[in-house]
């Protein structure tokens, strides 16, 4: 396993260019890039600015204006910690609330197939809008519908895009993970893993990423990272699972 701290460049070139692949449409900024996709419109994953490159901390949140002024909110990411840390005040300043996404490496060793399957999207487009209202309860239908059909722009964000499923025995859904992959790079990122409530804590969730990691390391892929938020419970899981953070991504929402 290579991926460690002075993996991020990498990490950062592998997270613009999925987010730039999968936009309907970009608007370049100094530093930084507005991926837009109209047919999304209530998906922030799909319509925000990143900063990928040394943009004025203090001319960000302008582009965020006026990329977004057709929305209803703003929404950007920074994905270096230095140059993050530079917007912090100015972001603020400008109304802008400020989150952090940590970024982690698996660095344990390679696990052996988990035994769940890989999937077409139609497969999992019932479980996924079944288990939307448990994370967004106040998204009104439209939204939600956003969220779930977003999943066919990912499949241009990436070299190669593969969806896993576990299966209860009486051959329910009962969790999912995406998977991303640049082997020419190297590189692979697993995303989106959620186990349905009534399927928490059955070993669902370990079994897709087990696959997942297992099916990134047999393509080649040395450096294998997820993100997760960094005040929420299921980064300590991952860290049990062998990864580690190596860096985290800067979000500001307004």
């Amino acid at each position: 396993m290579t991926s460690t701290a002075s993996e991020l460049p990498r990490i950062h070139r592998f997270l613009s260019d999925f987010h730039r692949r999968q936009a309907a449409r970009t608007v370049e900024f100094p530093g930084a890039v507005a991926v837009l996709d109209d047919e999304y419109r209530h998906s922030r994953g799909n319509n925000h600015v990143l900063a990928d490159g040394a943009v004025d901390p203090e001319a960000l949140a302008g582009y965020t204006d006026e990329a977004q002024s057709h929305l209803p909110y703003r929404f950007a990411y920074v994905l270096d910690e230095k140059v993050a840390a530079a917007c912090v005040a100015p972001m603020e300043r400008a109304g802008f609330t400020h989150a952090t996404t940590l970024i982690m490496a698996h660095t344990g060793p390679v696990p052996e197939h988990g035994g769940a399957r890989e999937v077409d999207f139609d497969e999992l487009r019932g479980p996924v809008t079944a288990s939307w209202p448990r994370f967004a309860p106040e998204a009104p239908p439209e939204r939600i519908r956003d969220l779930v059909e977003r999943r066919v722009r990912r499949r241009r964000g990436a070299e190669v895009v593969r969806f896993f499923a576990a299966y209860t025995p009486e051959g329910e859904v009962a969790a999912w993970v995406d998977l991303y992959m640049d082997p020419a790079t190297g590189i692979a990122q697993i995303e989106d893993l959620v186990t349905v409530e009534a399927h928490l804590k059955q070993g669902y969730a370990g079994k897709v990423l087990d696959t997942a990691l297992h099916e990134a390391a047999a393509a080649g892929c040395a450096t294998r990272f997820l993100t997760a938020f960094a005040g929420d419970w299921p980064h300590i899981w991952y860290g049990r699972k062998g990864f580690t953070v190596i860096g985290s991504v800067a979000r500001f929402a307004r």
